[in-house]
């Protein structure tokens, strides 16, 4: 009987729709916020396939709210002809304090709202996790190389040990 009647949890959770793996490459993330995502019903259902990207996306704060911009939702095959533009700007949904304290980092810092990842709570809400961070430079990049392939190198050092 319990395999039989599946929970509504199940169905709605798929997990991460998209995600930007070279974030944490480019930027030194020094904090996450998880925002909600305003989206059209055409927009949810092509996240649910999973065929979004979120590589060139980035968040700004416009009028006094967050949107992100640049992300990419590509158009749903069973919506009707009132579809989606698949790289419109989608409004974030924060509170007031977090947007404030976001926005002052960002114009006195210098520091970048990078989308980190796109996707679906226990509840099946769209949320977008959000990455406050600093770019990174060249000699950065290649410290952090090294530092993971030292790890590598160690780990299997200590395992060949015992």
């Amino acid at each position: 009987m319990a395999g039989k009647n599946k929970g509504k949890k199940d169905k709605l959770s798929v997990g991460v729709a998209a995600q930007n793996r070279r974030a944490r490459h480019d930027y030194l993330i020094t904090e996450t916020i998880e925002a909600g995502l305003m989206l059209r019903g055409s927009e949810v259902k092509s996240l649910r396939e999973g065929k979004a990207s979120i590589a060139e996306a980035y968040a700004a704060e416009e009028g006094g709210e967050l949107w992100l911009l640049n992300a990419y939702i590509p158009e749903y095959s069973g919506a009707s002809a009132f579809g989606h533009e698949p790289r419109s700007k989608r409004k974030l949904l924060v509170h007031r304090r977090e947007l404030a304290k976001l926005t002052a980092s960002t114009e006195r810092k210098g520091m970048s709202l990078v989308p980190l990842k796109i996707y679906f709570n226990d509840r099946g809400i769209a949320k977008v996790q959000l990455g406050l961070g600093e770019g990174k430079k060249h000699h950065d990049k290649r410290q952090a190389l090294k530092d993971r392939d030292w790890g590598r190198q160690k780990s299997r050092l200590m395992r060949e040990q015992g």
